[in-house]
């Protein structure tokens, strides 16, 4: 059976942006792929209203999903409140359990936007959660093969990349999936399309591909437990 990516973001750019490319890799060597978001990101356009932003985004998630073969999935926090409990935690663990995700990616904890640092949290719990049998939810637990995160230029405080992911193959057609989003075409205010692009061109370099999504692993993934070098 094909194994599974969940890429899990505050918002919908965020999961299609920096984790959009792993998992259309991953789609592409023949896995299956799910973004959830946590919000519609619906406050992040600077004239749009909200709920007409927020419909926006949630066709362009879904377009962009569909380019790539994977799965849309939505909760239903308002963007800039995405909450750090247990109950979001737990919606979070239902969806892990839903999907059997061998590879979770998410947000970096050293982030200045508050959404970004809550869905962090949020995830690493929700992980918890999903792998422990004795807390009876609908589905069985789910354990988690691996946990990344995903560079993001809004959460690089002390991010540092270990994992270089070829992407390659799939570059042309995440592009054309982002392009989904008005805010990737600049249309909020920050060039997204360029600097993501460029990214993966700088990444590629130092990875040995043409073009590459850095991640950083969970800190209990690179731990070696060894007799002798």
């Amino acid at each position: 059976m094909p194994s599974t990516i969940m890429a899990v973001a505050a918002h919908p750019g965020d999961a299609l942006f920096t984790m959009g490319a792993a998992v259309a890799q991953h789609i592409h060597d023949g896995g299956r792929g799910v973004f959830v978001s946590l919000s519609l990101g619906e406050r992040g356009h600077p004239t749009m209203p909200p709920k007409e932003y927020g419909a926006l985004q949630r066709v362009a998630t879904e377009r962009a999903a569909k380019k790539l073969g994977g799965e849309a999935v939505f909760l239903s926090y308002p963007d800039a409140e995405v909450p750090l409990s247990d109950e979001a935690a737990l919606a979070v663990c239902d969806l892990i359990r839903k999907s059997k995700p061998a590879i979770v990616v998410t947000h970096w904890s050293g982030s200045w936007h508050k959404d970004h640092q809550n869905c962090y949290a949020v995830v690493r719990d929700a992980v918890f959660f999903a792998g422990l049998a004795s807390l009876a939810r609908e589905q069985p637990s789910h354990a988690v093969g691996k946990l990344f995160f995903a560079e993001n230029w809004e959460d690089m405080t002390n991010f540092q990349a270990d994992t270089y992911l070829d992407i390659s193959p799939v570059f042309d057609r995440w592009v054309e999936a982002c392009s989904e989003f008005p805010m990737w075409r600049g249309e909020t205010g920050f060039r997204y399309n360029d600097y993501y692009r460029s990214l993966a061109v700088m990444r590629g370099c130092l990875g040995g591909f043409q073009y590459a999504a850095a991640l950083m692993s969970s800190s209990e993934q690179r731990e070696r437990r060894v007799r002798s070098l």
